[in-house]
């Protein structure tokens, strides 16, 4: 029993010491040190354990983590800034330990010998190795009045597809629920979810239509003519299409409003993408450009020649922040761009066979590149690592699909999925470790019931981005103006109480001649220490500034008034005229009367009223 009896308080905080009136020796190690030396249970768990991040304070964090602002005169200002900055500090370091909770890992293909190539396991060998419930994403749709394409929800959880003809449906891909299934009967381009699967947008033959989950159609969008891509922002509530009049336009779907519209000035276009960090609309056009777009201009915020030939599919990385774009044209090549400074391609490759190349990221990096009749998987960090000429990345997996052509990829959220569409229908293969295999459940949750669908509608309504707000650098909103690098400490009249960082700028002249030592400093200025020199010499030059401004004064008077409109002053003139117009008459009168000529009724002397008198 007395193995099973332990000290009471044995582990304490570090934070928090006994008191004690004993004093130490400088050889004593104190009671508290030679109470954790004897205690085992302490020796025990103090190497494997630590104090939480949450209970520590906000002083234990690394120094430069919280920002100090010292630059910021205002106090009060800059109390809330240091508050806000340790606030988003400690935030990190919380999320920081809930990611050891995350215990699911990406799963990828591995070889035994050097000889061996991932890219020679099949379909068929990847299901048999998988578990039972990821070999059920493994499938063939054969469906008739394809081509089709696919859209999936942020969750993963369901699936909706469109053919050319008309064909379209949405169901639960899981549990195999069908929600709707319509037959359009005209050409239909497009499909996309909205803010889930209640309610999905079809780009029709001449307009966009809206239905919800039942298929009845609730909308007709008009002023999107002859769509053909689709996309829909999440975070701004915003539908977005590019049609064969080459308009990009932006429809708010919780309110309604048609936001704006763009004319891209570079005809039909067939391919469009969003970036999930920035929301910025990529599209590419029929002359090898890849534009930029985002609601607040009117021309793209990036313009970069991308092809030879026209621009058949592009896609943004999401598992960088939206830093890699890849390109596929119609030249035969597929191309990854760097995001952040446009320099030249990092990863250039030819595809072979015909028809139009698709590509499409993962939520893990890798990219899908579909091209005749095969599909060809490139993982990361190859396709990432520059390298200059025409040489493709090492392959990861590859799947050929006879039928042809290849119109869509599409990868399953939280899944190893990748469901390509095609002329006969669809089919889903198995692709190892491209799949995010953990997920945020505030986010997107693949387990969501009706009551958390209906919560997560609602926060997400009230928690809606403004479009103004989208920006290819989405950082720069709410950031602060980057210190001048010519600062300096200045104290309130000399008292060292709490320096403020004053850029160089702003300093006065001879606080600026001394920080460069050329301030003549033996110079007694007048009036001592208090400035009442300077006040005085100040209201000198005041008071010799303002001289001979009396006249100048009126004058800009006079010019005001000249616009105003006074009925006194109106009076006043009108008079005057009359005045001047009696005057002239009566020196015509007079000039008449000595001529012996008599005035017409128009008071005018004719130069023939000399003859008149003759007769």
């Amino acid at each position: 029993m007395d193995a099973l009896i332990v000290k009471a308080d044995a582990i304490q905080p570090f934070s928090q010491k006994r008191k004690s009136n004993k004093k130490s020796s400088p050889g004593d190690p104190g009671p508290s040190s030679s109470s954790k030396a004897h205690d085992q249970t302490w020796k025990s768990i103090v190497k494997q354990s630590s104090i939480p991040k949450s209970l520590r304070p906000t002083k234990s964090l690394p120094d430069g983590v919280v920002l100090k602002h010292n630059h910021i005169a205002n106090k009060k200002l800059r109390a809330e800034l240091v508050k806000t900055s340790s606030h988003i500090a400690q935030s990190k370091a919380l999320l920081e330990d809930a990611e050891f909770l995350l215990t699911g890992e990406e799963g990828k293909m591995e070889v035994e010998g050097e000889m061996e190539r991932t890219w020679r396991v099949g379909q068929t060998e990847i299901e048999q190795g998988a578990g039972q419930e990821a070999a059920k994403g493994r499938r063939e749709f054969r469906l008739e009045g394809g081509p089709y394409r696919s859209r999936y929800t942020r969750n993963g959880r369901h699936l909706a597809i469109v053919g050319k003809t008309g064909h379209t449906a949405t169901f639960d891909w899981q549990t195999g629920m069908l929600h709707t299934e319509l037959q359009l009967q005209e050409t239909c381009r497009d499909i996309t979810f909205l803010q889930d699967h209640s309610y999905f947008a079809v780009a029709q033959k001449k307009y966009v239509f809206i239905y919800d989950r039942d298929g009845v159609e609730l909308h007709c969008l008009k002023s999107h003519i002859e769509p053909t891509r689709l996309e829909f922002l999440p975070y701004h509530w915003l539908l977005v299409s590019i049609g064969n009049a080459g308009y990009l336009k932006y429809q708010d779907t919780s309110t309604g409003q048609l936001l704006v519209e763009h004319r891209t000035k570079f005809g039909s276009c067939t391919t469009m993408t969003q970036n999930l960090h920035n929301a910025v609309i990529h599209l590419g056009h029929q002359n090898g450009l890849v534009t930029l777009w985002t609601p607040n201009l009117p021309h793209p915020a990036v313009q970069l020649l991308s092809h030879l030939g026209p621009v058949s599919s592009v896609s943004v990385d999401p598992s960088s922040g939206g830093r890699y774009m890849a390109t596929a044209g119609k030249d035969g090549t597929v191309k990854v761009w760097d995001c952040r400074n446009w320099k030249g391609t990092v990863r250039e490759w030819s595809v072979r066979g015909t028809g139009d190349t698709e590509v499409e990221w993962s939520q893990r990096g890798s990219l899908a590149v579909a091209s005749g009749g095969s599909v060809n998987v490139y993982s990361p960090p190859s396709i990432h690592t520059p390298l200059p000429g025409h040489t493709q990345p090492p392959l990861y997996l590859t799947h050929p699909i006879p039928s042809r052509p290849l119109t869509s990829l599409r990868f399953t959220p939280f899944q190893d999925i990748l469901t390509v569409g095609h002329s006969a229908g669809l089919s889903s293969i198995l692709v190892p470790g491209a799949g995010e295999p953990n997920f945020d459940s505030t986010e997107a949750d693949p387990f969501e019931n009706k009551k958390a669908r209906r919560e997560k509608e609602v926060k997400s309504l009230l928690d809606k981005i403004q479009p103004d707000m989208i920006t290819v650098d989405p950082d720069f909103i709410g950031g602060l103006a980057p210190v001048s690098k010519l600062t300096t400490n200045q104290t309130h009249q000399g008292k060292p109480s709490h320096p403020v960082e004053v850029p160089f700028a702003r300093l006065s002249r001879m606080e600026r001649l001394k920080i460069q030592g050329k301030a003549d400093e033996t110079e007694v200025v007048e009036g001592g220490e208090d400035g009442e020199g300077y006040k005085k010499d100040k209201e000198e030059r005041e008071r010799r500034r303002m001289r001979g401004k009396g006249k100048s004064l009126k004058r800009y008077l006079r010019k005001q008034r000249k616009n105003v409109i006074d009925p006194a002053a109106v009076a006043i003139r009108a008079k005057l005229e009359k005045q001047k117009q009696e005057r002239k008459q009566e020196i015509l009168k007079k000039r008449a009367e000595a001529a012996g000529v008599s005035l017409p009724g128009s008071g005018k002397v004719s130069a023939l009223d000399r003859f008149k008198r003759s007769t």
